[in-house]
């Protein structure tokens, strides 16, 4: 019996559901240090500690605009599955604070917890067609379309993101930060390969 080409609904519900715990997991400690980090959710990390904001309102609504693009090139399931990541993200990252507390982690070791956890989390979701939106579905885009691998377009990006935090955070923050950040991109950029696992 040949096995199956596409994942059921019931696995991609399970997929990108370990997907979003695994990354709002890892900003928790991300946000314990006070490190940032790339793509959308380092846009939404700034703006939370320059205005007081949760990172879960700004995060969601910073994605709003990405929706458009999604649907009009990717398609509305890949858009709901968006979506509904986006939210529970937002959801998880308002909870977590209240069912546990992290006592002490030096940020170096957050940098590595967060990128281990959140570069898995996302190459979880990659390979059911989800993702957290914001830059992650242009990047997708990109690769899909222009055959850019995802890792690195997010990657470029992230340098824009850390040459404004230079300007707004210590430069050991950012350091440290940075370190997050390569290690979540090196993993999508070395296993999310479409030509080696396709899944729709």
């Amino acid at each position: 019996m040949s096995p199956a080409k596409h994942h059921t609904k019931l696995e991609d519900l399970q997929g990108i559901g370990l997907g979003v715990f695994l990354c709002a997991f890892g900003l928790q400690f991300l946000t314990f240090s006070g490190l940032i980090t790339g793509q959308t959710a380092g846009i939404a990390v700034i703006l939370s500690y320059l205005t007081g904001y949760s990172f879960g309102l700004v995060f969601f609504t910073i994605n709003i605009p990405f929706y458009a693009l999604a649907w009009m090139r990717l398609g509305p399931q890949f858009t709901v599955k968006s979506l509904l990541s986006v939210t529970a993200l937002s959801a998880m990252t308002e909870f977590f604070p209240k069912a546990f507390q992290i006592a002490q982690v030096q940020p170096p070791l957050s940098a590595v917890i967060f990128g281990c956890l959140t570069g898995v989390g996302l190459l979880v979701m990659f390979r059911h067609n989800g993702s957290l939106g914001g830059l992650g579905v242009v990047a997708l885009l990109m690769q899909d379309k222009m055959g850019f691998r995802a890792g690195y377009v997010q990657l470029a990006a992230d340098v824009v993101i850390f040459s404004v935090a230079l300007i707004l955070f210590p430069w050991t923050i950012v350091l440290w930060s940075l370190l997050g950040a390569v290690i979540v991109n090196l993993i999508i950029a070395i296993n999310h390969r479409r030509d080696r696992y396709i899944a729709t």
